[in-house]
């Protein structure tokens, strides 16, 4: 059985379980596999104060030290995050509270093979300096913005650069990343593209016109649904944009974050926030309703590894539009899947959604899409990874074979 610790700061928890659930996801299924164990290590921001008056700070502090999670043993120990001087110190008090949690398991028993980290910088850094520390191997997996956009200072690619040298091996969420990271420097032979999956019993489209009905949708309007934290590179603004050029569509916008003020404010200024609604941030099953009631998702991200709400919306049976940024035609890749934007604007949004309405989709043939994308294949990409690791740390001989 292959025992992993599986580190990273994006991981859920009591106090945030929105938080990083993109990585409990797959660490769930390769669990699920039956051929793998790991305890995780989710370090949060150490911070006085507990209450939403604080913000995201308040809820971190909130987060338990230790919780169970689907079966998974999590601990959240604190970690010291500088004011100004956050993005450079970082990996270095990260690194210090990962050490003295993982030597921790280890003097309790718990031992492992492997460290299995999740995001580059600084939480891939981190595990560098800790994986030195211990004589582990090492895995880091980028997944957007961290290979992206954070390699653009000068020092954080430094380190970067210097952990992928250091690790076995590193894992990308999709095709367009793998090739960003080794034009960034890393050894090609060490980057391996294992895009994500969607879980297909979660995600269904049965009881459509139920979801509708839950969710006060008019029959006779338009709906689309935009996804994601309420921040800047998600676009949400441009299918706010958008709607002053589709008079008959209403929209929905599930999330939250620090831009939801500016963005009521812009529904107000263009004349459309009768047709807006903000339903905050929802768990993964209100997120399945709101999938399958609306008629199309709206991604108008900036910046995206491998955005998994697009597939959880094809999942139900949803057709997407979505611009046209790093893994994303990866995932619309087919025309029931829906369409890309032509440019990233509230226009491109527009022209996107008319292409949508202007040839429906068989919402059938958009779940077939996704039943593609399966978890199988990347839990067996993993463990066929892990093994090689292992195999060439014990005869060095087969490293690069």
């Amino acid at each position: 059985m292959l025992k992993l610790l599986t580190f990273s700061t994006l991981y859920p928890s009591a106090a945030m379980p929105s938080h990083g659930i993109f990585v409990e996801t797959r660490l769930r299924h390769l669990v699920a596999s039956g051929r793998a164990v790991s305890r995780v290590i989710a370090p949060v921001p150490w911070f006085p104060l507990k209450g939403e008056r604080f913000g995201e700070y308040g809820r971190f502090a909130a987060t338990p030290a230790r919780e169970s999670r689907h079966g998974l043993d999590v601990e959240h120990p604190r970690f010291i995050r500088l004011p100004k001087v956050g993005m450079s110190s970082a990996p270095y008090t990260l690194a210090w509270s990962f050490l003295r949690a993982a030597r921790r398991l280890q003097a309790q028993g718990d031992d492992f093979d492997l460290i299995d980290a999740h995001y580059f910088y600084p939480d891939g850094v981190a595990a560098a300096f800790v994986a030195k520390a211990l004589n582990k191997p090492l895995v880091i997996t980028a997944r957007g913005t961290d290979i992206n956009l954070i390699p653009e200072y000068a020092f954080p690619r430094k380190l970067i650069l210097r952990a992928a040298d250091q690790a076995d091996a590193m894992i990308t969420v999709c095709e367009a990343l793998k090739d960003e990271l080794i034009a960034l420097g890393a050894d090609a032979a060490k980057v391996t593209a294992l895009r994500n999956g969607v879980d297909l019993a979660l995600f269904h489209p049965a009881g459509r016109d139920q979801a509708r009905a839950a969710l006060q949708l008019a029959p006779d309007r338009f709906t689309l649904a935009s996804v994601g934290h309420l921040i800047e590179r998600k676009g949400h603004e441009l299918v706010i944009g958008a709607l002053a050029e589709l008079s008959d569509v209403d929209l929905l916008i599930a999330g939250a974050g620090p831009e939801e003020g500016a963005l009521r404010r812009l529904a107000e200024q263009l004349g459309v926030a009768a047709r807006v609604r903000f339903l905050g941030a929802l768990p993964q099953a209100r997120l399945r309703e709101v999938y399958a009631g609306v008629d199309a998702l709206v991604l108008a991200s900036s910046r995206e590894g491998w955005a998994n709400v697009l597939l959880e919306a094809m999942a139900c049976g949803t057709p997407v539009a979505a611009s046209k940024v790093w893994g994303t035609p990866e995932v619309v890749a087919a025309p029931e899947a829906g369409e890309l934007m032509p440019e990233r604007t509230a226009a491109g949004v527009v022209e996107a959604v008319r292409r949508l309405r202007a040839a429906p989709r068989d919402r059938a043939a958009t779940r077939r899409y996704a039943e593609r994308f399966s978890w199988e294949a990347t839990t067996q990409g993993q463990l066929d990874l892990f093994h090689r690791i292992l195999a060439a740390r014990r005869s060095p001989e087969l490293r690069h074979a």
